[in-house]
């Protein structure tokens, strides 16, 4: 009986100890959120772990891969060539051929979205008693969130020969066009979709621009009955300009690797009429397998895409300079 009271007695001290324990962590828990210091830490922390794992690591293991000859359909064992993946690439025509077209993709494309986007955002800033306002932008801004495997899918059939409603209009002026199996037509059909899909979001960026602008400045150019030219270059310009570069930069990585939608309207063709630089990294890494020259090219991209992303910084930084110094 004695020896029955002194184990629960132990294991009563047992229990005790191990509450107390948890509640010591928890006290010191506490005092880790209430540190000023480590609080905001612990609010990031999740962050931080979920780009290591998605993000840094991947592209760490990309880099790495780069420098071996890897095949998933090979019985050769993978081995270290060094540069040899990016020497193959820079004397491979068809390499430089995707690129020179993807640099005209993105340039035509992007060009034509910011003039568009720009416009039509001037015409819906600052008109809220314009009617039909919402209902516009709401359509205005459809094709932008719809998905591009959508996008694809909706204008192969318009743009199909024997049914589709874009030949069906041009055959009641006596004109038939294959869109999408033409190589005189195909890339332009192609970025046609695009700059539909994505004019939206210029617009939008310009409507945050021009939110940007101060009122009280356009009141005074208003008053004074300055030229819209003159407000437009003085006023609205200098103050919208860092907002748009931003979007413009948004759509030039996005527009550089342009992918879902090329290879659903057409996969590259006709022939390689329209095969951009992600549809020869898709090629090559998921049909040839060839993941180390893959990865290699995948490497020089990004590299591409930091210097994009350089240039508009540097840009925006001298223009910021070139105010500071005239202010």
């Amino acid at each position: 009986m004695q020896a029955e009271t002194e184990l629960n007695h132990s294991t009563i001290d047992k229990l005790t100890d191990t509450q107390t324990g948890w509640r010591r962590m928890a006290a010191r828990a506490g005092k880790l959120f209430d540190d000023a210091r480590l609080y905001p830490i612990l609010l990031i922390l999740p962050v931080i772990l979920f780009f290591l794992v998605w993000n840094v690591i991947p592209t760490i293991w990309l880099i790495g891969l780069s420098f071996y000859k890897y095949s998933l359909i090979s019985s050769a064992p993978e081995r270290f060539i060094g540069v040899e993946n990016f020497t193959d690439i820079m004397s491979d025509v068809r390499v430089w051929q995707s690129l020179g077209r993807t640099f005209i993709w993105v340039f035509v494309s992007i060009t034509i979205q910011t003039i568009l986007g720009g416009l039509l955002g001037l015409l819906f800033w600052r008109s809220n008693q314009m009617p039909g306002r919402r209902v516009a932008l709401t359509l205005l801004f459809t094709p932008m969130i719809i998905t591009p495997l959508a996008s694809g899918v909706f204008f192969r059939f318009i743009y199909e020969p024997t049914f589709g409603i874009a030949n069906y209009v041009l055959g009641l002026f006596g004109n038939q066009v294959n869109f999408l199996s033409d190589p005189n037509v195909a890339f332009g059909a192609v970025m046609f979709v695009d700059i539909w899909m994505w004019t939206p979001f210029m617009i939008l960026i310009t409507l945050a621009a021009l939110g940007s602008v101060p009122k009280a400045e356009l009141e005074a150019a208003e008053i004074d009955r300055l030229p819209w030219t003159y407000r437009l270059s003085v006023i609205i310009l200098p103050h919208a300009r860092y907002v748009l570069m931003l979007g413009i930069l948004l759509r030039t990585i996005d527009s550089f690797k342009t992918l879902d939608l090329i290879y659903i309207l057409t996969g590259g063709g006709p022939g390689s009429t329209t095969e951009l630089i992600a549809v020869t990294l898709r090629r090559q890494a998921f049909e040839a397998f060839d993941l180390g020259w893959s990865s290699a090219l995948a490497v020089i991209l990004l590299l591409t895409a930091i210097a994009f992303t350089s240039i508009y910084i540097f840009i925006l930084n001298q223009s910021s300079k070139q105010q500071g110094g005239v202010s």
